[in-house]
């Protein structure tokens, strides 16, 4: 028999969220190093759902309390193999999510957002695994020409664009 759940990510107000999957317990100590690296002053907290063994959730991060909500997280989801990084406060996915994906071990990422996230979960008498992620709102319509303006305009305000 399989349950379905919907689990909220409760994320801090101003940080992000990576969630994503791995195959190996030397992801925590990798996805460590490859954070420090690609952004020396970051400030975040990681846990991975270790999936066998002893089948604990495995933490690491620059900033305790990030790490300590990471763990929180990880541990309500407890689905195999999952990660997940909380980015603190003016540190974003885009400055990490390619060095993220490059690290051997990481087999997918669900999601890299600063929405609310909920994470839909199987659960079997076996364990739990992500079916997929409710990253943000549903769609309101489609934009406008102002709405493409406002769009252009906010991308290089942040720098994004020229």
């Amino acid at each position: 028999m399989v349950e379905i759940k919907s689990i909220r990510m409760k994320i801090p107000e101003g940080c992000n969220i990576i969630l994503g999957q791995t195959h190996f317990l030397k992801t925590v100590e990798d996805l460590f190093e490859v954070m420090v690296t690609a952004v020396p002053e970051i400030k975040f907290g990681l846990a991975f759902c270790e999936s066998s063994g002893e089948c604990l959730v495995r933490s690491e991060g620059t900033d305790k309390e990030l790490q300590k909500v990471a763990e929180k997280n990880a541990l309500e989801l407890s689905t195999g193999h999952a990660f997940l990084i909380i980015l603190g406060n003016g540190f974003y996915p885009i400055n990490v999510l390619n060095a993220i994906k490059s690290v051997p071990e990481v087999c997918n990422i669900f999601a890299a957002t600063a929405n609310p996230v909920e994470v839909v979960v199987a659960e079997t008498e076996q364990g739990r695994g992500i079916l997929g992620v409710i990253d943000g709102l549903k769609s309101k319509g489609v934009e406008t020409p102002e709405d493409v303006k406002k769009r252009k305009e906010f991308l290089r305000k942040l720098g994004y664009k020229l």
